[in-house]
């Protein structure tokens, strides 16, 4: 490791003396932990990602602050657990008048303010108004579906009852069933969306931005719609089988991965970015084949068990990784922007709100143990609900007609499947994260800033 760190301090004057990296972040919707070839998956197949796994680095316990969309989504913007910035409350609807609020500082606005072009091309989710759009919130171009791709512009109504096997037999349902609007900038400019395409469009816009850029850095973020339902895929590459659905998608979307890698070092600069794919949330079990697995992880999508918040990441960065590393420390999407701040050297500027995001940069390019201790679990609804602290794990879990919560106490190095309970034999350990964590959440609440109410 020692002449890994020679390489590291390398790679960092390297970037000094010619040009800051640029920065890829592709985020996809409802992907499980189990979802990649190199993650453990026996039937999905990821070629061009196990490839960055296999030049990069894996970080096997990487969570995402909500077990859903829009919450989680504003962790990564802004470093900021959801409840600090008010975003905690389940996800946006079509007829909701408010969104994160602009004055909060993204990582957009940041590699902005260090002279990147900044493009942000697929599902938003953090407020569909021109007001909480992502040309409000740094981003020079955006082109995409702003909310959830089972959601109909402009009011939600007359969405089809959710037959998801009919959908993938009749590819034309995209637009004849569906209703889910592509934006660019603030203006609409396609309705119904043709979903069979929209990854494939997502990666054009992706790739010609790249191109257009290629003399200056640029920061990218390509939040994928897919895999969340309804499934569809172009029709060049189609599985008929409805029980291949999950899994076409996410090959489709390994297929597009490779192709903008491809593109990337034709033009020279794959050794001058660092890439970041990773996922918004845990799989949307009830979906059965339409979603993935987390296993060995136990439940997904909306819970706060680790199915639901610990999804797969992978970082390539060559010449700055030692290659087909895997790392388990403690990480998050919150630590994102402080620590890719760092390791670009564009510091984060002075007088910056409290955010709860942490410089890992020595855990994400080095071998630095991460100075994430502490993680907070958040339910859906945003109900403080757990903590994790090194290797324990504890749930307070509220019971449906009942005042008593139910208590859960893991030990995840050795449990990670969440199976045995050992809140009996530790009351003192429950006792203290129990209190720890009502700590940590009272702070956040205490100093909760505001999303933006949009007038009508």
């Amino acid at each position: 490791m020692k002449a890994f760190f020679f390489l590291f301090a390398l790679a960092s004057g390297l970037f000094a003396a010619d040009r800051p990296p640029n920065v890829i972040i592709i985020f996809t919707d409802d992907q499980g932990y189990n979802d990649l070839s190199c993650f453990g998956s026996k039937t999905i197949h990821t070629p061009h990602l196990d490839r960055l796994a296999t030049e990069g680095r894996k970080f096997t316990s990487f969570y995402v602050t909500s077990p859903v969309c829009s919450p989680s989504r504003s962790s990564l913007l802004t470093a900021s657990y959801p409840k600090r910035v008010g975003m905690h409350e389940h996800v946006l609807f079509p007829g909701y008048r408010h969104g994160l609020n602009p004055a909060e500082y993204s990582i957009a606005d940041h590699f902005s303010a260090h002279g990147y072009a900044t493009a942000c091309y697929g599902k938003w989710h953090l407020g569909h108004h021109p007001e909480t759009m992502p040309t409000a919130h740094g981003f020079d171009h955006y082109y995409g579906i702003p909310y959830s791709n089972d959601m109909s512009y402009p009011d939600n109504k007359g969405l089809p009852r959710v037959h998801q096997d009919e959908h993938w037999l009749d590819p034309e349902s995209t637009v004849t069933k569906w209703g889910a609007p592509l934006f660019e900038d603030t203006k609409l400019v396609e309705h119904p969306v043709d979903q069979r395409t929209i990854t494939r469009r997502y990666t054009d816009r992706a790739i010609a931005f790249m191109e257009e850029n290629k003399e200056r850095p640029f920061f990218l973020y390509l939040p994928h719609s897919m895999p969340h339902i309804p499934l569809y895929v172009p029709e060049d590459v189609q599985d008929p089988d409805p029980k291949n659905a999950y899994k076409c998608v996410i090959e489709h979307i390994d297929a597009e991965v490779g192709r903008l890698v491809a593109r990337l070092e034709e033009l020279g600069l794959g050794e001058d970015t660092i890439l970041l794919f990773t996922s918004d949330n845990g799989p949307w079990l009830r979906f059965k084949h339409h979603a993935g697995k987390a296993d060995p992880l136990r439940a997904g999508k909306s819970t706060t068990f680790e199915g639901g918040q610990r999804v797969p990441a992978i970082l390539w960065a060559p010449g700055r990784l030692p290659a087909g590393s895997s790392s388990d420390e403690i990480l998050s999407t919150l630590e994102v922007l402080p620590s890719f701040a760092a390791i670009t050297e564009t510091p984060l500027p002075d007088g910056l709100p409290p955010i709860d995001g942490l410089d890992a940069s020595g855990t994400f390019f080095g071998d630095k143990p991460s100075p994430r201790e502490e993680f907070l679990y958040y339910s859906s609804r945003g109900d403080i609900e757990g903590i994790r602290r090194g290797d324990w794990k504890l749930l307070r879990k509220k019971r449906p007609k009942s005042e008593q919560a139910q208590i859960l106490l893991f030990n995840l190095a050795e449990d990670i499947g969440e199976r045995n309970n050992l809140a009996e034999k530790h009351p003192e350990l429950v006792a203290e994260l129990q209190a720890r964590m009502l700590e940590l959440d009272e702070e956040i609440e205490a100093n909760a800033r505001p999303v933006l109410q949009v007038s009508k």
